[in-house]
């Protein structure tokens, strides 16, 4: 809708590349016509700065998967963009129709629910089929038990806080892939987060208490 002040943000991106890797990544993507939008002005863009004669490198294009319609055309979106980053603080709130900001409904959301997970296996089945990778930011991926399931559903990029590195990396190095995948199969087959969650952490009980820090009273 403002062109020239995205223009601006794409010329910034685009001349500091010439100091470091840079990538784009368009957030609230629900459809592939957004993307080639975005693509024809980013290539203005480029134009703009060779013509002026302003230092400048090519970036790789990103499509941030964070709602339904995104993740449900991935396999059409994954020919558009060169990676994917799965945005699931809004993709489950947008998918089960929960504002987790309002406390009414809060209880209701539900990051494991098996339809946020149906999703996020299309997004990550779409990308390995295209060759592009899949990562994941957002809360979900600084839960344990929830990385568990992210490795099962194809997912090998997590973006953590740094407080949550120590507990996801002992569950991941715990953990074969194919353990996960199993599991994850296992999963999609429940109806609830909670079932979810229920049956990851008694089956995985003895990696995710390794990975969680002891409780106060269990000190020495």
């Amino acid at each position: 809708d403002m062109p020239d002040l995205f223009k601006t943000q794409l010329r910034a991106i685009l001349r500091s590349a010439v100091h470091g890797e840079a990538q784009i990544l368009l957030p609230m993507i629900s459809g592939v016509e957004e993307v080639r939008q975005a693509r024809v002005q980013i290539a203005e863009t480029v134009a703009e700065l060779e013509a002026e004669g302003v230092a400048h490198r090519p970036c790789k294009v990103g499509a941030m998967i964070e709602v339904p319609s995104a993740a449900i055309t991935a396999e059409q979106l994954a020919g558009e963009v060169d990676f994917f980053s799965l945005g699931t603080n809004d993709l489950v709130q947008y998918t089960l129709a929960v504002d987790r900001g309002t406390a009414r409904v809060a209880g209701l959301y539900q990051p494991l629910h098996p339809a946020v997970l149906r999703l996020i296996k299309q997004v990550t089945d779409a990308g390995r089929k295209a060759g592009i990778p899949t990562s994941i930011c957002g809360e979900m991926a600084a839960d344990p038990t929830a990385a568990l399931v992210l490795m099962g559903l194809g997912v090998r990029l997590l973006s953590v806080s740094p407080s949550q590195i120590p507990e996801v990396k002992e569950v991941v190095r715990a953990t074969p892939i194919r353990q996960a995948e199993d599991l994850v199969e296992q999963c999609l087959g429940l109806t609830s987060g909670e079932a979810v969650r229920e049956l990851v952490e008694t089956k995985m009980a003895g990696a995710l208490a390794a990975a969680r820090p002891p409780r106060e009273e269990d000190r020495p």
